[in-house]
């Protein structure tokens, strides 16, 4: 190893002490200086012990080198744990974390170092997250662990074994392709779905129905209609959270489209980009009508990750995908048009998944862009349903002329 290449991998190996080291040392900020067990300083210069250790390697050997690391935990575990019994405190964090740095700075110097940095910048990041996450852990209910871990275990065991071809006499059900797709799916609901579960109302209407719509925009519509009538105080901010809910959902639908078939963003840009900017201008209106009220209310959404909801959805999406390729091969591309409209009513994600994926190749770029599109004016219409029905007359009147 050249002069120049240890220089880098030391100056990496302290980068990645002082990285964890500042974050460890701003937690402990408001702690007398007697009393702080380690800081910036003491990790930068365990990060760069262990890149001295990484670059002694080829002169001294693995051998003598293991026993040193194994001499170096030990010695931290000791200190740590005098440390705790004179704190009278409990928790591993500042010695897994010591054990992190230097195995990292060691990496920096013998291994590959963009994989160092980042794993540096990923240990000091969850370090950071420690109260978001402890929030979460408060707020997660055993049925949601146990229904993600029963999803989770069902993908890594099923999903290897699942047939990656079609199964059936029209060559139209490929099951690894739809069950990863669900899993997929769940996994996105699931962000926005935590994200309102931790945000909540506290953050704000708008972010719980922005944040929400990645679950289910017809949930948020149908909740902040019914809250525009039984309190009129926020009526103006839970139309803002209406609209906002609306664009997200649009935006979720045509992302999905474009990953599966990125032909389709062209055809679908014109026509989403203006429906998007002109409920834009309708939630900026009612932002700006809007009278901060008092009220919380809870946005209650399905758990995405429920186990019986991921099977509903995989049976709706290789059911809408069969009839889709059927209906494509047997009558015409044309036919999916009224299919999507119909479908669109309930879900627009099965169908524009099922599109997607023929997009180019069973049917044209036309017919799938213009099948996403008439499945979302008729869930636009469910929606738009739901909050002239629901919300009081001057939001159902205004959401209605945006959403025509």
């Amino acid at each position: 190893m050249d002069t120049l290449a240890q220089y880098y991998g030391l100056g990496l190996a302290l980068a990645i002490g002082l990285l964890i080291g500042l974050e460890r040392g701003w937690q402990e900020r408001e702690v007398d200086a007697t009393g702080r067990v380690a800081g910036i300083r003491t990790f930068a210069l365990i990060g760069l012990l262990g890149g001295i250790w990484g670059a002694l390697f080829p002169i001294v050997g693995g051998v003598a080198l293991g026993f040193a690391a194994f001499a170096f935990a030990i010695g931290l575990a000791m200190f740590e744990w005098r440390e705790s019994v004179r704190a009278n405190t409990l928790s591993a964090t500042d010695l897994i974390a010591g054990l992190l740095t230097f195995a990292l700075g060691a990496y920096a110097v013998l291994g590959n170092k963009p994989a160092a940095a980042a794993s540096g910048v990923t240990v000091a990041g969850l370090l950071a997250l420690r109260h978001p996450l402890h929030a979460f852990l408060r707020r997660l209910t055993w049925a949601e662990l146990r229904s993600g871990l029963l999803l989770l275990a069902m993908t890594v065991v099923l999903l290897p074994v699942l047939p990656d071809h079609t199964i059936d006499p029209w060559d139209t059900l490929n099951p690894h392709t739809i069950w990863l797709i669900t899993v997929a799916i769940a996994a996105l609901s699931f962000v926005g779905y935590v994200a309102v579960r931790v945000g909540g109302p506290r953050r704000g209407l708008l972010f719980a129905g922005t944040a929400g719509a990645l679950v289910s925009s017809t949930a948020v519509t149908l909740t902040y209609s019914r809250l525009a009538r039984t309190e009129p105080e926020l009526a103006y901010e839970a139309g803002v959270a209406i609209s906002a809910s609306w664009i997200v959902s649009l935006l979720r639908m045509t992302i999905l489209a474009v990953v599966l078939a990125p032909a389709l963003l062209m055809p679908l840009m014109p026509a989403i980009g203006a429906a998007a900017l002109v409920l834009a201008l309708t939630a900026v209106g009612l932002y700006h009508t809007a009278r901060n009220g008092t009220g919380k209310p809870e946005l209650r959404l399905e758990n995405p990750l429920e186990l019986g909801m991921a099977i509903r959805f995989g049976l709706m999406l290789g059911l809408v995908t069969a009839v889709s390729k059927l209906f494509a091969a047997e009558i015409g591309q044309m036919s999916l048009l009224p299919l999507a409209a119909v479908t669109g009513f309930a879900d627009v994600d099965p169908i524009t998944l099922s599109v997607s994926q023929m997009a180019g190749r069973e049917i044209s770029l036309g017919v799938a862009a213009l099948a996403v599109l008439i499945a979302a004016v008729t869930n636009g219409i469910t929606k738009l349903t739901l909050a002239v029905t629901l919300a009081p007359a001057k939001i159902g009147c205004i959401l209605a002329g945006a959403g025509a």
